[in-house]
């Protein structure tokens, strides 16, 4: 059942990762639109602080879960609280993740590969999972879900194995799940994002390890790019969905050679 008109007022929206970074210039924006947010992560003094300012910003609603989305039990308790509490979820956004230092794929241990794909990849299928369920049942049906891929979902950084494969699989989880939500009114999409600004990518301005071995600059884009794309996203009818998007600094290396 497509539903025209998808604006923010009255909706519910989850954002994993929602404390810092891209995820919380997701959420403010998404409050902004007029949804009411939760927030998720694993640090609840940063989920507290964040969902204060996105309040205060917004007027909206914004609750902080705190949740190790790694963890099927945690997850499931999210959820639960979401239902108990608002019943019923608009839309996910599987923003959360990890990653590791960059560091030759031979040296990486078997804690760090399997630390980044419980973040990247086990996370978001955990939340998937417990969104097509809530989604499948409540009235009206439907709903949708936008993943974080980042660039490293079809282009990887030297030295970054765990985080690239994890995304490229993201990409398969993307695919499979706006298939399988077809028949229940779930859109599924995914943002590939290149060089937003945020704390995690502030050494970016000082030189990355490129894959000719140098080390180079490289440009960033404001965050709220990235935002304003997925509320574009967001604001689609059920009817229509954005499969893939990439939202990139322009100059970034990326296309061709460099």
């Amino acid at each position: 059942m497509a539903r025209a008109g998808q604006t923010g007022k009255g909706r519910i929206a989850l954002v994993t990762g929602g404390g810092t970074g891209v995820g919380r210039a997701i959420a403010e924006a998404l409050a902004a639109e007029g949804y009411a947010v939760v927030i998720t992560g694993r640090r609840m003094e940063v989920l507290d602080a964040s969902a204060a300012a996105i309040a205060g910003n917004t007027g909206a609603t914004v609750k902080a879960v705190p949740c190790d989305i790694g963890d099927p039990l945690q997850v499931s308790s999210l959820f639960e609280t979401i239902r108990t509490q608002f019943g019923r979820l608009d839309l996910l956004v599987n923003n959360a993740g990890s990653n590791t230092p960059a560091i030759p794929m031979e040296d990486l241990t078997f804690e760090q590969w399997n630390t980044v794909v419980a973040a990247n990849l086990t996370g978001a299928f955990l939340c998937t999972q417990q969104a097509l369920r809530l989604m499948k049942a409540q009235e009206p049906r439907g709903g949708r879900i936008i993943n974080n891929g980042s660039i490293s979902a079809t282009t990887p950084r030297p030295h970054s194995a765990p985080y690239t494969a994890t995304k490229h699989a993201i990409t398969g989880l993307t695919k499979s799940t706006a298939l399988d939500g077809r028949p229940f009114d779930i859109a599924c999409g995914q943002i590939d994002i290149g060089n937003a600004a945020t704390e995690m990518t502030s050494k970016m301005s000082s030189g990355v390890l490129q894959a000719n071995g140098e080390i180079a600059a490289e440009p960033t884009i404001a965050v709220e790019h990235v935002a304003n794309a997925v509320i574009y996203m967001a604001s689609l009818p059920l009817d229509a969905n954005v499969l893939t998007m990439t939202v990139m600094a322009t100059k970034m290396p990326l296309v061709g050679r460099g």
